[in-house]
């Protein structure tokens, strides 16, 4: 078949085009290329040649046709399995240089290389004795242009000497278009590989780095209990084993509670978290474990639980103390089995999640009290971790108060160069019920109303500042009878939406502290609240 008229080029073109658009690889564009071109242009083998910086030529695919590459092949050793069947060279030519060829060029043109018969050539070059020591005697070589830029060549090669003729060399340089813009895609896509490979190294290193860098710089302070801490959680973290996090509100539990994840193996799966205290009872167990379409009402759709997002990762169980009994129930089997249902499903599902749970309660009297469940505790107490209140620290108060003035500074657009001494001394004496989250507080105020680059704290700001020594019996008395009122109305809990904390307009944490204070016990409300519900 001649290919003389532009409707025949346009048909031949068409076709190449679909047949290369069809692979990605290389290898299987020299095939697909194949059944277009072998009943136009006889040959016995194709190669992409792609031309690397410094003048180096690089096999980049061959493809024989009838004898393809086995699966799991490489080209190395395709190459070989073919040379095998070759007759030894009887004789070499001297090898000579490349001729220049400049890499750009806007003028440059796809010039084919014609060779009618390697053993009639005087010298070779490098590919030239490869070629005849594989049984070539003629061969084609076409340029891969593409917008000016030479990305490499295509080779066509016969192993009888029968010369190429001008209009098959004419129908091969037709087909080098498409074919260039398919090699040049795939050297671009191997530099994307080796890019994107690359920047996985680095970042495995910079992870590594990262992994041995302190991951304790959000916890400021340097005194033996916090040191302690940190020892601790270096111990647990390469573990998997399950942690409870002691200690009041505002010590920076979840802060431990992430360091710990980033610390271990599962710091690329996911950290869930959940605040128990603030998820209604009812749908504490949906949140955990998810529900099924119509489990109950306003179930429109299946949801996944927290347990289901978390897998492969951390979950935190913030206020874990505050979990009802039957939820308690669920939780133990989670722990023990690693297997659970959907709330109105059947199916049983497994998770893979390390449990990290943390309280300001003292779940160890509330075992004995019969108010948390003695086996789920000893499941969630594998490794204790206790964050010290801030008063037990009070030492790390002025590098925490410079921490958080350089923070909130920058926030507001303020710089704090000096932090006045008398305003030190009165923060150090203070008891900070809410620990070192309120004293962030106190400190976000003091650098609103600093002026002149100083932070001056006014001790009467202070919530949580001592109470005066002349506070009369009566007034004692007023606040112990009104957090009993609120305890009684809420049958002892504390924060929470339906918590006596919210009722009174003050923080859980103040609440708690002034209750621990007046030495108010605040479980006697649940058991009467439950003694009256049983009769």
């Amino acid at each position: 078949m001649l290919i003389g008229t532009e409707s025949q080029k346009y048909a031949l073109l068409l076709r190449t085009w679909e047949a290369i658009n069809t692979e990605r690889a290389l290898p299987g564009v020299l095939v697909s290329l194949s059944e277009v071109l072998l009943p136009l242009v006889p040959y016995d083998s194709t190669a992409i040649i792609a031309y690397e910086e410094g003048g180096r030529h690089n096999l980049y695919a061959m493809h024989v046709p009838g004898r393809p590459m086995e699966e799991g092949e490489t080209l190395e050793t395709y190459g070989k399995r073919l040379a095998k069947d070759a007759e030894p060279l009887s004789e070499v030519r001297p090898l000579v240089p490349y001729p220049a060829i400049p890499p750009t060029d806007d003028k440059l043109r796809a010039e084919p290389y014609v060779c009618d018969d390697l053993l009639e050539k005087e010298t070779w070059y490098e590919h030239d004795f490869h070629l005849a020591a594989s049984g070539v005697r003629t061969y084609v070589v076409i340029l891969l242009v593409v917008n000016g830029k030479l990305h490499g060549s295509a080779v066509f090669t016969r192993t009888a000497p029968l010369k190429f003729t001008q209009q098959e060399i004419s129908i091969l340089r037709e087909v080098s278009r498409p074919l260039a813009v398919a090699v040049a895609n795939a050297l671009a896509n191997e530099e994307i590989r080796r890019l994107r490979d690359q920047l996985e190294a680095e970042n495995i290193s910079l992870r590594e780095q990262l992994g041995q860098a302190p991951w304790f710089e959000e916890l400021v302070g340097a005194s033996v209990p916090l040191l302690r801490v940190r020892d601790r959680v270096e111990q647990v973290a390469v573990t998997d084993a399950t942690v409870l996090i002691t200690g009041e509100t505002g010590t920076g539990k979840e802060l431990i509670a992430r360091a710990i994840h980033r610390r271990s193996a599962r710091a690329h799966g996911p950290l869930v978290k959940v605040n128990c205290a603030a998820i209604p009872e009812t749908l504490l167990a949906s949140e955990l474990f998810g529900h099924e379409r119509g489990a109950f009402t306003g179930a429109i759709d299946r949801r996944k639980g927290r347990f289901e997002q978390a897998h492969g990762g951390t979950l935190f169980l913030d206020e874990i103390g505050e979990l009802t009994p039957s939820t308690q129930v669920m939780l133990l089997r989670v722990l023990q089995e690693r297997e659970f249902e959907r709330l109105g499903g059947s199916q049983t599902l497994q998770t893979d999640v390390r449990l990290i749970a943390a309280t300001n309660r003292d779940l160890g009297e509330d075992v004995r009290g019969g108010r948390f469940r003695g086996d789920l505790y000893y499941r969630l107490n594998v490794f204790p971790v206790h964050m010290p209140a801030l008063r037990e620290r009070t030492g790390d108060i002025p590098a925490l108060v410079a921490h958080f003035a350089s923070k909130h500074g920058e926030r507001f657009g303020k710089k704090i160069s000096r932090i006045d001494r008398r305003s030190i001394h009165a923060l150090q004496s203070c008891a900070w019920p809410g620990n070192v989250r309120e004293l962030e507080n106190a400190i976000e105020r003091a650098v609103i109303l600093s002026e002149r680059g100083t932070l001056t704290v006014d001790r009467d700001s202070l919530a949580s500042a001592p109470a005066q020594a002349n506070i009369g019996d009566r007034l004692r008395s007023q606040e112990r009878e009104t957090i009993e009122t609120a305890l009684q109305e809420t049958a002892g809990r504390v924060s929470g939406v339906n918590g006596a904390a919210r009722r009174l307009g003050m923080a859980a944490s103040t609440l708690e502290f002034r209750i621990k204070r007046l030495g108010i016990d605040k479980f006697r409300y649940r058991e009467s609240t439950a003694r009256e519900y049983a009769s």
